[in-house]
């Protein structure tokens, strides 16, 4: 994979931020909502397995964390769609990046709002072999969205090609010495252990508790309809021109909000209980999920992204290998779900401290307390003219000094 060849894209070329991107990004909001709902709403199926071939709840957990592990980290499967359709939204969008990201994430949520309780409905009607395979079936839409990806094409003067990027490799390890992105993908990787952990095993948790089967089905549908609105909503948030320079504090807010959530659902005793805690772990959750990709494109710039999301989905992989099977794991050695919900609060919140804390080192670091040597690297760099006060900002909030490749530096809201 390494060796692979990435078209980074003719020079010159701006996103036009409308025009055929919205069915770009129509495409993403259809491919992102099968790739995260669809190993999420399988939950639903995990009692009937558990009865049928005699496994804990450990055994069950594998099945999402491996799909989830192949989104991540193998490149096959639904990782074919999820990644090219994020970096090709992120060339069609610039200005409203913020918000196309957020409407494009806003795919899970209502996926999964429509997935759980049809997984439950195949399930009774045609039993968990008949549920997958139906369910498989609809997966195939996402070829039809992956058909609306179409490259930009620069606009050619005296009959002459646009100028060309020479070909990048897929995996730029470079990327590794930048620091703040070695924050965010460790950052990432400690949330990812638990971020999916209650999604996983809410649905069972309400089942234990008596709740019929449409009942506890039902709450992944809460969980999803809030988070539909969460999402685009902290999109719209960050894309203000006063809080975008702020996003990576605002991502770990989010993590923090996140995890505080686990804890206080731990405590969840009834149906009720169940209920209120998706409603704030929606809230949380779209919020993470709106921001993880945005502050991911400040930290590194369009022209390094397609390396970045590689590696940092590479690592989640193997950390979501380990979180919900641990949970299952805890489970079934004390029966109680207490516990795996505050295993899985303490992951998230450690991950909004590894990522404030390290981004506030930066920010302390020799080069701050240098502003004249930062400045003179400014100039040598200086972005475009059409650039804005605040894209500058950013890129310089949360990168504490600029590349030494030798690249001439460029704002996440000019690298396309």
């Amino acid at each position: 994979m390494g060796g692979a060849v990435v078209d980074e894209g003719p020079t010159g070329v701006k996103a036009p931020d409308g025009g055929w991107g919205w069915a770009v990004l129509f495409g993403c909001f259809v491919i992102t909502g099968f790739s995260y709902a669809f190993p999420k709403a399988v939950s639903v199926f995990f009692k009937e397995l558990m009865r049928e071939f005699g496994i804990g709840y450990s055994d069950t957990a594998w099945i999402s964390s491996i799909l989830l592990a192949m989104l991540y980290g193998t490149g096959l499967g639904l990782a074919l769609n999820f990644q090219p359709s994020l970096i090709m939204l992120n060339r069609y969008f610039n200005q409203r990046r913020p918000m196309a990201n957020g409407l494009a994430a806003a795919g899970s949520p209502v996926f999964l709002c429509a997935l759980s309780p049809l997984g439950q409905l195949l399930q009774d009607r045609y039993g968990w072999r008949g549920g997958f395979l139906i369910l498989g079936g609809l997966l195939l839409n996402c070829c039809v969205c992956a058909a609306l990806m179409r490259p930009l094409v620069a606009a050619q003067q005296g009959g002459a090609p646009g100028p060309q990027r020479p070909a990048r490799r897929l995996l730029d390890l470079s990327v590794f010495r930048d620091r703040g992105f070695v924050i965010y993908a460790l950052a990432a990787s400690i949330m990812v252990l638990g971020l999916f952990v209650p999604p996983v095993f809410v649905v069972s948790y309400a089942k234990d508790l008596g709740v019929p089967d449409t009942q506890a089905a039902f709450l992944l549908t809460i969980l999803g309809f809030i988070d539909i609105f969460a999402r685009p909503t902290a999109g719209f948030i960050t894309g203000l021109k006063k809080v975008r320079p702020y996003s990576v504090y605002l991502f770990s807010f989010a993590m923090f909000f996140n995890g505080f959530t686990d804890l206080t659902g731990s405590t969840a005793s009834d149906y009720g209980g169940l209920v209120v805690f998706c409603i704030f772990f929606g809230i949380s959750y779209g919020m993470v999920g709106a921001l993880q990709f945005e502050v991911l494109m400040a930290i590194v710039g369009t022209h390094k992204f397609s390396s970045a999301i590689g590696l940092v989905l590479l690592l989640e992989a193997v950390a979501v290998l380990i979180g919900p099977p641990s949970g299952g794991k805890l489970l079934d050695a004390t029966h109680v779900y207490k516990y795996v919900f505050i295993l899985a609060g303490a992951e998230v919140l450690t991950s909004s401290l590894v990522l404030l804390l390290g981004n506030f080192c930066i920010r302390k670091g020799p080069e701050a307390s240098q502003p004249e040597a930062v400045v003179s690297e400014e100039k040598l760099h200086k972005p475009p003219a059409d650039v804005r006060v605040d894209s500058r900002e950013v890129e310089h909030f949360l990168k504490a000094e600029p590349e030494k490749n030798g690249e001439v530096v460029h704002t996440p809201e000019t690298s396309v």
